[in-house]
């Protein structure tokens, strides 16, 4: 893929940004890429994922500020595309408060890529992670590098930059502070959902959480009639059978979303990633609404890597 492409001003930087947390929050990682020339990294030695991927976008577009090229930015994170493209205005109008008046995440990040997007012309496009996309891989590669480096106390490889004439920006010493992130990464309940999240992303998080998977008749009202699940093992398991063997997971798991799919009318498919501790998988998930309420019909589970 070349690194340039054609826009407004006649050329567009085409790159992708990616983040890294070990054990979110834990030693962090961030880069972009645009080839073996132009790159960047950096981290913390405590960040969650999220922090890394908003970091990742918000050092691009200093670097590329003097360029006044157009910017086509991959990312595989719902969650820094929405915060960018979506929610932004109007957690602005609220002072930095979601709907349910807790306070934006990252919003220290968030604040300095909202001062930075002014003037720019950026396009953001979704790419599935760990899906062979060149760039994106080279992005993450290089995030997950810089996450190791900062756990094994070395020095971080910070990469060539856009250009010898850019000053580079020293990375904000920020913190996740004592609340864990979705995904991209956990340990703690995930925060709440944002108003333009689709109800079932709720509806997922809830159907991980101890509360429901300690409660049978929540676990039921949670499930259609027809359930069925096929686990990282390849079994396959029914309604009844999954409420029979259900119980809190050992290692608490998040919901990192990597997109959501209208099947048919009424009909969604959730695509997303569980992370915890010890394990990461792909799930992909088909809610259906059933007597007005949003049920789960079916998931399937795929190990993957970190």
């Amino acid at each position: 893929m070349h690194p340039w492409g054609v826009g407004q001003n006649g050329r567009v930087i085409i790159a992708a940004a990616d983040g890294s947390s070990l054990s979110n929050p834990g030693p962090a990682g961030w880069a972009w890429f645009i080839d073996g020339d132009r790159w960047a990294a950096g981290g913390w030695k405590h960040g969650t994922n999220n922090m890394g991927e908003l970091m990742a976008v918000l050092d691009l577009l200093r670097q590329t500020k003097g360029a006044q090229d157009d910017l086509l930015v991959f990312c595989d994170s719902q969650y820094v595309i929405n915060s960018l493209t979506k929610w932004m205005p109007s957690w602005k109008r609220r002072g930095w408060k979601k709907a349910d008046g807790k306070p934006v995440l990252n919003v220290d990040l968030l604040k300095e890529l909202d001062t930075e997007l002014v003037g720019r012309r950026i396009t953001f496009e979704w790419v599935k992670g760990h899906a062979g996309h060149e760039l994106n891989e080279a992005a993450d590669a290089r995030a997950r590098a810089a996450a190791v480096a900062f756990q094994k106390g070395l020095p971080v490889d910070e990469g060539p930059g856009f250009s010898p004439d850019v000053v580079r920006t020293p990375t904000p010493d920020v913190s996740p502070g004592p609340v864990r992130e979705p995904d991209l990464f956990d340990a703690a309940p995930d925060p709440a959902p944002d108003e333009d999240e689709h109800p079932v992303v709720a509806l997922q998080r809830s159907w991980l959480s101890d509360a429901v998977r300690s409660d049978r008749s929540a676990a039921e009202a949670l499930l259609h009639p027809r359930f069925m699940e096929h686990d990282v093992n390849g079994r396959a398991s029914g309604k009844g059978r999954t409420l029979a063997t259900l119980k809190p997971h050992e290692d608490p798991i998040t919901v990192e979303v990597e997109g959501i799919d209208e099947l048919a009318p009424w009909v969604v498919q959730l695509r997303w990633r569980a992370r915890s501790r010890s394990a990461v998988s792909l799930r992909s998930s088909i809610w259906v609404k059933h007597d007005d309420t949003w049920r789960l019909r079916f998931e399937q589970q795929t190990p993957t890597v970190r």
